[in-house]
């Protein structure tokens, strides 16, 4: 239900008026406000006033959250106000529209039953019609109309309403009702008493208004220009798909993405990763159809397939090593037992600079099956490169980019395959590299092999330094003719043979059941004494080891 209200002047100095408690709002004469009124208190106010001359006092709480406000929680000065509607909603609170008619001050409180009643008096400005208060009156109206032109939602109406009063004290409520401030600001405005201080107030918050304004809009149109440019980058990028897509490019658009995401998968260095980038970018500038193209899409997917991050746990339980190593070779006792010291001093230190085991024995006598067993004993991945015949450095190191078909090294092609950090890599035969026209390989080796230097191994087609410090060198010989640079970086272990009663623990363990299997012959079919199997160690066999 609404209502609409007529009102009557009244005799400030007799009348008393309704009081109602504003939570978050100034009201200041001379402006229209609405307000939701809901507490009982506040609703009995404005029944009272429109049953009467339509008249009630607006003043502000100190606290906007106190609940039921006492005499000693409210401002002083407020407005009276004419109530101009009411329309009571649905969930039983109010909705009024007032207007500001004056400031005024509160004399005294009455307690009506339900409501508060006051006594006011009016509040008048201090003012002198001087030239000074004249040009800060101009000064102000100038200032308001630049920040009006910033703050679209102030009607351009509040301006010719402006300029038409010559009222200081109405001049400045207008202005003041239209700024954004702070509570406590208000307040502090409405009960100011002279003209000359309120406007000098007035400017300031006015001109601070324009910064902070003036900022905003800076910020809108450079954030605008950078939408648009964002925008414009989408319509020309999408333009380009589809001309790509046309064309038959659009697979190399996405062949470009996947190398992206293949690059942040590998976990690189930040050096090896901006490197990749850097590629990839040149990738991108580049026709699908070029030679170059080719090549470096195989050098991104080659430092992309190298293990960067990825490692295994590795076993430092000895008991556990020892159990496998017995279980995998009969004898050997020494051997084993060197190769435990060495897994133990491995186990304790963090860095990995132990020198690099060398087994050293006759042909057959288990130097290859045993370096399997120790990768099995620590937890490692085993791979093996076999040495033999290798006279080239660039089967190390790699070739350089500018060859044709340029590949890396051995060493970096066996890390990729083996996709792990720290392996153990088994070094076949090594002492069987031998140096000509084309490089010494066992050079190369060296900084393999060396703890000081590994960390910063360098694959010639890479042209990035790789990690090898973390990986277990063995290496296999049959003889000790090897470069003393190279023996000075490994610790030797020698295999020198097997007993007869070795041998035979060996067959009956190992032997025999492996020559069934490659024969395809059943245990029920054949049986092996341990006198024929002497026999055949004596009569048929000449070595140190048991391969024949």
């Amino acid at each position: 239900m609404g209502t609409e209200a007529t009102t009557e002047v009244i005799d400030l100095t007799q009348e008393r008026v309704p009081l109602l408690p504003l939570r978050d709002v100034v009201v200041f004469p001379h402006t229209v406000m609405p307000l939701f009124v809901g507490r009982k208190s506040s609703v009995s106010a404005i029944t009272q006033a429109m049953g009467t001359n339509k008249y009630i006092f607006l003043v502000a709480q100190k606290d906007e959250k106190t609940e039921n406000p006492g005499n000693d929680d409210l401002h002083q000065v407020g407005t009276l106000a004419t109530i101009l509607q009411m329309l009571k909603l649905p969930d039983g609170t109010i909705k009024v529209l007032v207007e500001g008619v004056k400031r005024a001050k509160i004399n005294q409180f009455f307690e009506a039953e339900d409501y508060t009643e006051v006594s006011v008096s009016e509040f008048n400005l201090e003012s002198n019609e001087s030239i000074e208060v004249k040009a800060m009156m101009r000064l102000a109206l100038d200032s308001f109309e630049t920040y009006i032109k910033l703050n679209k939602k102030i009607p351009e109406e509040v301006l010719k309403v402006l300029q038409d009063i010559s009222d200081v004290e109405r001049f400045s409520d207008v202005i003041i009702a239209n700024l954004n401030l702070k509570l406590n600001e208000k307040q502090s405005l409405l009960e100011g008493d002279h003209a000359k201080d309120r406007l000098d107030k007035v400017l300031a918050v006015i001109q601070g208004e324009i910064d902070v304004l003036s900022a905003e809009k800076k910020i809108q149109s450079r954030v605008r220009k950078q939408m648009e440019s964002n925008q414009k980058d989408y319509y020309l990028n999408e333009q380009m798909k589809s001309i790509q897509k046309e064309l038959g490019q659009a697979e190399e658009e996405n062949e470009i993405e996947d190398l992206q995401v293949s690059i942040n998968k590998a976990k690189m260095p930040k050096a090896v990763k901006a490197k990749a980038e850097s590629e990839l970018k040149k990738l991108s500038r580049m026709s699908s159809q070029s030679s170059d193209a080719s090549i470096i899409r195989t050098y991104i997917e080659n430092l992309c397939d190298v293990p960067w991050k990825k490692k295994t746990i590795i076993n430092k339980d000895l008991k556990k090593a020892q159990k496998i190593l017995d279980g995998d070779h009969y004898g050997l006792n020494k051997v084993k037992e060197r190769i435990l010291e060495h897994l133990a001093v491995q186990t304790r230190v963090t860095h990995n600079k132990a020198n690099i085991l060398c087994l050293v024995g006759p042909p057959g006598v288990g130097k290859t099956s045993l370096g399997e067993s120790i990768a099995k004993a620590v937890n490692r991945k085993y791979v093996r490169m076999a040495l033999g015949g290798v006279r080239d450095e660039a089967e190390i190191r790699g070739h350089r980019r500018t060859y044709i078909g340029a590949m890396p090294g051995s060493i970096v092609q066996k890390m990729q395959k083996v996709k792990v950090k720290n392996p153990l890599f088994l070094l076949d035969e090594i002492e069987k590299m031998a140096s000509d026209y084309r490089g010494d390989p066992s050079s190369a080796m060296l900084e393999v092999l060396d703890p000081e230097q590994n960390h910063t191994f360098n694959d010639h087609y890479l042209e990035v330094d790789y990690d090898l410090s973390q990986v277990m060198f063995v290496a296999t010989a049959n003889s000790l003719d090897l470069p003393q640079p190279l023996l000075d970086r490994m610790e030797i272990i020698e295999l020198s043979g097997y007993t007869e009663d070795e041998k035979v623990q060996i067959a009956k363990r190992h032997l025999v059941a492996k020559a069934m299997s490659n024969n395809g012959v059943k245990s029920s079919e054949i049986d092996f004494k341990d006198s024929a199997i002497l026999d055949i160690i004596r009569y048929y066999t000449r070595e140190a080891g048991v391969r024949s």
